[in-house]
């Protein structure tokens, strides 16, 4: 039987969702791709032109994931820095558990950002950390702080993910360590 032409896209993605996750970043051909999916290893170019068009079609797939989950932790009601204290565990939370995935949609060398929406998959979040420091710092520019802060929990992500951190630090749960992230950029909390 013939699989729809959609579906076969989708089932690519699909795939090279579960591979990444399985097997990391080096794994997504696609060659491995196609022969997981039960394809020719020519069939993904119906759909993606270039290996970066289906990297790209997979890592928005992790950035919507991201998303999402940072949309369910989002309480409109917490005061913006109880905010972006959840927004940061959320952050490095989703790094940890799907350090595949997070590799993937970062690495820019990798992915063709303008293609498939994946900016615009991408950079609301990053503005949601704007709109939110700007509110709890007001006095700078919220772009820049943001910006300092997600390399601040992206080096947090990483580092706890090789096991670093906890080896310098002593540390057995990066809690403490995105608290001082915070009080970094954002001042210490009242009381």
């Amino acid at each position: 039987m013939h699989e729809p032409e959609s579906g076969l896209r989708a089932r690519l993605v699909e795939v090279g969702v579960e591979l990444v996750a399985r097997e990391g970043v080096q794994a997504l051909t696609l060659r491995e791709i196609a022969r997981r999916a039960g394809v020719s290893h020519g069939a993904p170019r119906r759909y993606f032109p270039t290996h970066l068009e289906l990297l790209s079609a997979i890592a928005r797939h992790g950035f919507g994931e991201l998303a999402q989950r940072a949309g369910a932790a989002d309480d409109g009601a917490a005061s913006p820095r109880d905010r972006l204290t959840e927004l940061g565990r959320v952050y490095l939370r989703f790094a940890l558990d799907n350090r595949g995935m997070y590799e993937l949609m970062f690495r820019h060398d990798l992915l063709e950002s303008g293609h498939l929406g994946l900016r615009d998959t991408s950079l609301p979040l990053f503005g949601r950390l704007v709109e939110l420091v700007a509110l709890t710092r007001p006095d700078a520019d919220a772009r820049l702080v943001a910006g300092a802060l997600w390399a601040n929990l992206h080096g947090i992500a990483q580092l706890w993910g090789w096991g670093s951190l906890q080896l310098a630090t002593g540390a057995d749960d990066f809690a403490p360590l995105l608290r001082n992230a915070l009080d970094a950029h954002l001042g210490r909390e009242d009381g």
